[in-house]
């Protein structure tokens, strides 16, 4: 990691929830950005020659420490981010799974591997995948542990090295994350963390990196994308979503009742797969919209690390005023606030009340934007197909969730685009199914984490086929008698290479 220099200028860390100065960290420049890579290229090729199973031995070990510390890393997720302690033990178990995952399948997936050759007789293919080189990794402040090292296990597993660029409100976490990889047995400089403005740091990452691995909004995406093409690098981005939940006709609505406040106020609606939009059936929504707002008037809401507490705080007084702001722009024009709607200041300045909001007319700005806080808003329909229209009715596609009998869940998440669907669960299955690939379609992002694709997506697939006897577009024979031999071997061959 980059060490501050004399005169080295400095980024307080905040503890949302009390407002208190927890920390300080360097604001590095992007001198230092473009130092840290030259050191990640030099470490990066000494770690790509080591082998699978040292690699595996490292990762399993830094797996063990994630669990040990566990205590210690919840606590310096929610110091800084103000989370309840429920959304830091997410991630903490979410690096913990990744890290196991990976550790045992990356071999598996990235090994030397034989493939069919235009000619069996004649040649021999394989595929290669070697590592891309340098990850560049720009992480969000919202799962400040989860984004940063989840994201980079797979790239460090598949032989690269990582700059990364933690969101410069909560860089706690990253370094926490680093260090543990360090005591597991990770080699000096293979992963830095920068801490600092986007303006320097995040825009070295992105002039200097081999790949580039961004969370955050659809706007920052979108202007991050056109400066990988310019490069031509390859990038994977999970973006912004507008996220909806069906309560089905079939529902078990007390079920989808209690669990849904989790998918729309976990994280404190920070999380680009909470839920902020909610179509109910009908036949179901005089049960359900009731029981659903008394459990959201129930929850318990404060700082600290006590595991009573449901949900935390905001991450900063200007975010609260942002959501506040898309509050009462609904209500001006019409919506009717259910419960919440208002900041609570007798908690904390940072602090926002779970909200439940229904007649929100369109031209609401949250009825179609992203609010990213505790906010959702109910509409009741008169049939699941219209629920699943009025669900892909948005540029987004990133989460959905679906509360039905399994026969109805698994129909209406088949008509549903986005990249992920749960079934009777808000977003946690779905995002821990960490062998299925997750992301966004639509506006919601590029690429995918988890999977065998959030490995492969970090290394350079290589096509190394050899040739025997002949030489296969010209050779001693007249070119038409050759094109003859040609033909009449792929006729022969084409069941071979089915």
């Amino acid at each position: 990691m980059v060490q501050p220099l004399r005169e080295q200028e400095s980024t307080e860390v905040i503890n949302p929830a009390t407002g208190q100065v927890i920390a300080s960290v360097a604001a590095h420049t992007k001198e230092q950005t473009k130092e840290a890579f030259e050191r990640a290229r030099i470490a990066q090729k000494r770690w790509a020659s080591t082998s699978f199973r040292q690699r595996r031995k490292i990762m399993l070990r830094f797996h063990n420490l994630v669990l040990d510390n566990r205590e210690r890393l919840m606590d310096t997720i929610q110091d800084e981010n103000g989370k309840a302690r429920l959304s830091s033990l997410e991630e903490v178990l979410d690096v913990a799974l990744t890290a196991r995952h990976y550790g045992y399948k990356a071999e598996r997936l990235l090994k030397e591997r034989s493939r069919k050759p235009v000619m069996p007789l004649l040649a021999s293919t394989w595929e290669q995948r070697p590592p891309k080189g340098v990850v560049g990794i720009i992480a969000p402040f919202n799962y400040p542990l989860s984004l940063s090292i989840s994201d980079a296990i797979a790239a460090l597993m598949a032989g690269n090295a990582i700059v990364l660029k933690p969101d410069s409100q909560t860089p706690l976490s990253a370094l926490a994350g680093v260090e543990l990889l360090e005591r597991a047995g990770l080699p000096k400089d293979v992963f830095q963390v920068i801490t600092g403005r986007g303006s320097e740091v995040g825009q070295a990452i992105v002039e200097e990196c081999d790949y580039l691995m961004f969370t955050g909004s659809t706007a920052t995406g979108e202007v991050l994308a056109q400066q990988a093409a310019a490069r031509l690098i390859d990038y994977s981005m999970e973006l912004g979503g507008k996220n909806a939940m069906i309560v089905a006709h079939d529902a078990d609505v007390e079920r989808a009742a209690h669990g849904a406040w989790l998918a729309c106020f976990g994280n404190s609606g920070q999380l680009c797969i909470s839920i902020e939009r909610m179509y109910v059936h009908r036949d179901v929504a005089d049960e359900f919209i009731p029981a659903f707002v008394s459990k959201v008037q129930n929850l318990r809401l404060g700082g600290g690390h006590d595991w009573d507490i449901d949900m935390g705080s905001l991450i900063s007084v200007e975010h609260a005023e942002k959501v506040e702001g898309f509050v009462n722009d609904a209500v001006v024009k019409g919506a009717k606030v259910l419960t919440g709607g208002r900041r609570l200041p007798e908690i904390g300045e940072a602090f926002f009340a779970p909200t439940v909001l229904t007649d929100v007319p369109e031209e609401a700005e949250l009825y179609r934007s992203e609010v990213f806080g505790p906010v959702v808003y109910i509409e009741v329909v008169d049939s699941d197909e219209e629920a699943v229209e009025r669900a892909n009715d948005t540029t987004y596609g990133l989460n959905s969730s679906v509360w039905a009998s399994p026969k109805t869940g698994r129909r209406l998440a088949a008509q549903l685009e986005t990249g992920t669907v749960n079934i009777n669960e808000g977003y946690a299955p779905g995002w821990s199914a960490i062998d299925a690939p997750m992301g966004g379609w639509k506006k919601s992002g590029a690429g995918r984490r988890h999977g065998d694709g959030g490995i492969t997506k970090y290394t350079e697939p290589r096509n190394v086929t050899q040739t025997r006897f002949v030489t296969l577009m010209d050779n001693v024979v007249p070119r038409p008698a050759w094109a003859d031999t040609l033909a009449a071997a792929l006729k022969l061959g084409r069941d071979i290479l089915r």
